[in-house]
């Protein structure tokens, strides 16, 4: 027992005498502790970020190291280690300045690449909540029912529908629905104020330990601002009778507590012929306390609601005769209206140097009505086909988390884990389908019930660094209950099935200089079938697994430019799909991915920059015979670029286009969804606290179809069906005209 007591001190004492660490703070000008602070040491690549007093340490350090001091939106700050610094501490200061890409440093994160994104988020902004998506490289949207629906979402050769295979959330509130009356994962954000939009965190694949149901494609993690600098008014006023509002005012501000609220309002016809009558409002307000030492708590409140007519899909054929124009409908009563109210709670403790503890509580308040007319006449050839989807939804949810980082061999090897638990409780009530007419008389219910659905969960993540070495590896069990109540059956009808999934993931990542980085990402990920499903087909494939792999690389060969590549895989299992439109069960088979991603990023000067990317996907179904085994809808080949430049002579703004593929619509690609080259363009000009704007998207005004489906249907003059194109006609060139003030 003396000997290893013995071998323990001087292990000790070795390290004691051997080891050397550099802390300190670091603040802004107004001397205000800043948190989320790389500090980079170039020299060995250890990293590290400073917590909430600002406080950070850096180990394995030596006489000679180069160490970086990196955040978006300030001045990189340089200190080169000297005797005096050795185990010494610093204060740092950090200047603002215009985002630019040097101020991100390429550190060994399995998910590096969302920080050089955001600076295509912070370099050209946002112009409306669903657009955020669009800076992930790769992921396309697409809008089909008047503005208010959610998104259509395409990503990494997935025809994600609503956010079947995307885990999104906001501040750590989820935004995808489980078991929804429209489609499973349905993730509507527009509830979102794209002006609060901070900044983006996202990952591609299955890969992360903290990310659970949906998150087989990869995840988006959106952040708002916590505080604001600046009161904000803004109004935009274009084509198609629009108008939008905004404005974000400061309610509190001292050193520790700081309160905000931010309101939108959204109304236009939209260029279609029977009107949208759309209108939208949200109102967010935040409270933060920082106590600069050990402690932050953020409260968030917000609510949205929205309304809408018309605008769905139209077969080709209609338009093709002449019997109406493209912006025409055949049933102009569809429409919908749904609101979202949510309370969310975060919390850190900072329980020392290198431990915290990160905790999370929300409530969403939740219903949805849609109507829609898909086929027109082909079951009814009296009433016609409209349906109703409607749900009235509570969500509750929790998570704790605890992280520690700690330093083994002669401090040249950082080890850092996290391990958290958590919970999600979705009560939905009256979840329906119903055939209507004229959104006015109910025909017939489909299906009609209650879900109660539980998702109780616990994750660990270990990441160890040593020299240029990373490894990630992780673990995620999740525990389901789904619980179903029939409330057509005469007799009391209630289900019940439970499920675990158990998730390994590992990543490997070797930067051989601090400007290169080679990846290698694996993991195995899930998304949940609706409760429907699941009791329909007494629990069989509840929780298809997604198997995933990446082969990539991130090198920033100077200071202003990024170049990413990605080789990737991912196969799907089989799985049962409840169609909501429907109210029926579908099988859905085994499916192939393969693809590559390519990106580029360059600040050609302080005040221009461009971004790029170009991602290839080949998507299959392995269990269907050639020819017909294509994935309806997948796209294969996608792109998006921009330019955008600021403060010259006070003008700033930006140009982008996106391009998507001519894509399969059917399993043997006998009719094919029509692809698109869409730009948009901004521009902006400044004069003391005033902004004035122009705001064109498709600029070209170009005849592209935003949302297609191979659908089967009959109009009131015909007596047989067809199965063509039914689309929703991208919007034509649309102008709008800005005027915002800060103060």
């Amino acid at each position: 027992m003396k000997k290893y007591i013995t071998i323990i001190v001087l292990l000790t004492f070795y390290i004691g005498v051997n080891a050397h660490d550099l802390s300190g703070t670091v603040t802004n000008a107004d001397q205000i502790a800043l948190e989320g602070v790389g500090v980079y040491n170039k020299t060995t690549g250890g990293y590290t970020y400073t917590n909430v007093s600002g406080y950070f340490e850096l180990d394995d350090i030596s006489i000679g190291d180069v160490i970086y001091f990196y955040s978006l939106g300030y001045k990189n700050h340089q200190i080169t280690i000297t005797e005096n610094l050795l185990d010494g501490k610093v204060n740092v200061t950090l200047i603002q300045s215009a985002v630019s890409l040097d101020q991100v440093v390429l550190v060994s994160k399995v998910n590096a690449l969302s920080n050089f994104v955001n600076v295509d988020v912070k370099a050209n902004p946002v112009k409306s909540s669903q657009e955020i998506l669009r800076k992930v490289p790769g992921l396309i949207i697409g809008q089909h029912a008047g503005g208010g629906k959610a998104e259509q979402i395409f990503l990494r050769g997935f025809d994600i529908d609503h956010g079947t295979d995307l885990a999104i959330n906001v501040d750590g509130l989820p935004v995808n629905m489980v078991s929804h009356a429209h489609g499973q994962g349905y993730s509507d954000m527009h509830f979102i104020i794209p002006e609060t939009i901070d900044n983006i965190d996202f990952g591609k694949g299955p890969y992360y330990a903290n990310k659970g149901n949906f998150n087989t494609a990869g995840y988006i993690d959106l952040k708002t601002k916590r505080k604001l600098d600046e009161n904000l008014i803004s109004a935009e006023i274009g084509q198609f009778n629009t108008l939008r509002t905004v404005g974000m005012f400061k309610v509190a501000e001292s050193d520790f507590n700081n309160a905000y609220v931010a309101s939108e309002l959204v109304l236009t016809d939209g260029p279609f012929e029977s009107s949208q009558n759309f209108n939208r409002i949200n109102i967010m307000g935040r409270y933060t306390f920082n106590n600069r030492e050990d402690q932050d708590l953020s409260v968030t409140l917000s609510h949205f609601q929205s309304k809408w007519d018309a605008s769905g899909q139209v077969p080709q054929r209609t338009i093709d005769a002449g019997l109406i124009g493209r912006f025409g409908a055949i049933d102009d009563t569809e429409g919908g209206n749904t609101s979202r109210s949510n309370i969310l709670l975060n919390h850190t403790k900072q329980l020392d140097e290198h431990s915290r503890v990160k905790s999370k509580a929300y409530l969403t308040k939740y219903d949805f009505e849609l109507f829609s007319n898909f086929t027109f006449f082909l079951e009814d050839p009296i009433n016609g086909d409209q349906i109703r989807q409607f749900e009235d939804r509570t969500i509750i949810g929790a998570e704790t988390s605890y992280e520690h980082s700690i330093h083994t061999g002669n401090h040249d090897s950082q080890l850092k884990y996290e391990s958290g638990i958590g919970f999600r409780y979705d009560d939905v009530n009256d979840v329906q389908l119903s055939r209507t007419k004229n959104r006015q008389t109910l025909l017939e219910r489909l299906a009609y019930g209650d879900v109660d659905e539980l998702n109780a969960y616990g994750f660990f993540d270990v990441t160890y660094k040593k020299n240029k070495w990373t490894l990630n590896t992780g673990l995620r069990l999740d525990y389901f209950k789904f619980d179903y109540v029939n409330k057509l059956t005469e007799t009391y009808d209630s289900k019940s099935e439970n499920k675990l999934f158990l998730g390994p993931k590992l990543n490997i990542i070797y930067a051989p200089t601090p400007n290169l980085q080679l990846f290698a990402k694996s993991g195995i990920g899930y998304h949940s079938n609706d409760t429907r499903v699941v009791t329909a087909n007494n629990g069989k494939e509840i929780l298809p697994l997604a198997y995933g792999g990446d082969l990539g690389a991130i090198f920033k060969p100077m200071d202003k430019l990024v170049i990413n590549a990605a080789l990737w895989t991912l196969f799907l299992d089989q799985e049962f799909v409840y169609v909501g439109d429907a109210g029926i069960v579908e099988p859905s088979g085994k499916t192939k991915r393969l693809g590559v991603d390519f990106g580029l990023r360059y600040q050609l000067t302080d005040w221009l920059y461009a971004n790029g990317d170009i991602n290839y996907t080949y998507a299959r179904s392995t269990e269907e015979a050639d020819g017909e085994d294509f994935i309806p809808l997948a796209p294969d080949l996608t792109s998006s670029a921009g330019l955008s430049f600021i403060d010259v002579k006070n003008f700033s703004g930006g140009i982008n286009y996106k391009y998507v593929k001519n894509r399969p619509a059917n399993e043997d690609n006998s009719i094919v969804a029509e692809g698109y080259f869409v730009t948009d363009l901004n521009l902006n000009y400044s004069i003391k606290n005033w902004t004035l704007g122009v705001i064109i998207e498709n600029l070209f005004d170009t005849e592209w179809n935003e949302t297609q489906f191979a659908t089967e249907s009959r109009l009131f003059n015909e007596a047989e069906s067809v199965e063509e194109i039914h689309f929703t006609p991208g919007i034509p060139f649309y102008l709008r005209g800005k005027i915002s003030v800060n103060f």
